[in-house]
């Protein structure tokens, strides 16, 4: 896996044409007391937030988790991870589920207080002085090796005051443009007791249901700059770059269904800078990715996986 042609670059932007699988409507993401999030740009085109980029950060880990054996996808076992057991030694959840990846309560907040002894060992920053980023880097690629992709906020005062940091390397969102909205509806039959009570769910209860039609795009940034900057050697900043691709080859693969009405599949992958790269294949990653891992065993914790106990 040769990515000399990233060397000298600050971003890797890509972009994907995507569509309905079948039909022509879709259902976006909606948020509490908004709904869907539509925009107009400058022109008036008539735009919609599909999904967020805290949700495609969540997919894109998703993706690398087989929830079977409760590990890694196979190309990436070995990789760093940190998972938490319930007191009676089953497990519980990973760094790789939770939103807050490192930052979850559930490896933070419980009576089991190692890693974040761990954490103020290896970090080593007062609550005041400059916090070394390549410090942090090296403990979080120690410990749980995707945070440098998906960013992290160690929001807790032991930990320099709240002030480890790091934003995404890997970003990304889909929006939809020259959208048309499609309101449709139905209603919930109770042919027992038609006039019952709605709120215990009982009766006939009419609903409403808003759709959308257009021009599909999902777009995807990796930080290169970023990378570079945690002064790793190239083999590990291989490894980063390549996880982050399979990610993202992965999600295109598997992991387009976000919604029961918004069932999508991938057209081109197109590199919008530097347009001279080519973007391995899922293939390629995975028969390259073992490797990669196995080269950079050295700087994870050793196990690779370690375990804590939330009580």
């Amino acid at each position: 896996m040769n990515f000399d042609a990233l060397k000298n670059e600050s971003r890797l932007l890509l972009e994907v044409p995507l569509k309905p699988v079948q039909g022509s409507r879709f259902q976006p993401t909606g948020f509490p007391d908004l709904g869907a999030a539509t925009f107009k740009l400058n022109d008036g085109t008539a735009m919609l937030l599909v999904e967020s980029a805290q949700s495609m950060a969540n997919r894109l880990e998703e993706v690398c988790w087989d929830e079977s054996t409760k590990d890694w996808t196979d190309p990436l076992k070995g990789l760093s991870r940190i998972d938490v057991n319930d007191k009676k030694g089953a497990f519980l959840t990973s760094s790789i589920l939770e939103s807050h990846r490192i930052n979850s309560p559930y490896i933070l907040e419980g009576k089991d207080k190692s890693m974040l002894e761990i954490l103020k060992s290896e970090v080593d920053v007062e609550d005041k002085g400059r916090v070394d980023i390549q410090k942090l880097a090296s403990a979080l690629l120690k410990y749980d090796a995707n945070c440098l992709l998906h960013g992290v906020f160690l929001a807790k005062k032991e930990l320099a005051g709240g002030r480890l940091r790091l934003p995404r390397v890997i970003s990304a969102f889909i929006e939809a443009a020259n959208v048309t909205q499609v309101v449709s509806g139905g209603v919930k039959l109770d042919d027992v007791d038609p006039k019952g009570d709605a709120k215990k769910g009982f009766g006939h209860v009419p609903f409403t249901r808003e759709e959308f039609a257009g021009t599909i795009t999902a777009y995807f940034s990796i930080d290169l700059a970023q990378i570079h900057g945690f002064g790793f050697d190239q083999k590990t900043n291989d490894l980063l770059i390549a996880v982050a691709l399979y990610k993202i080859q992965k999600f295109l693969r598997d992991g387009l269904r976000l919604r029961t009405a918004c069932d999508l599949e991938a057209g081109e992958l197109v590199v919008k800078r530097p347009s001279t790269f080519q973007v391995p294949s899922l293939k390629e990653l995975e028969a390259a990715l073992p490797g990669l891992v196995a080269a950079n065993t050295s700087k994870f914790a050793n196990p690779a996986i370690t375990v804590i106990t939330y009580e």
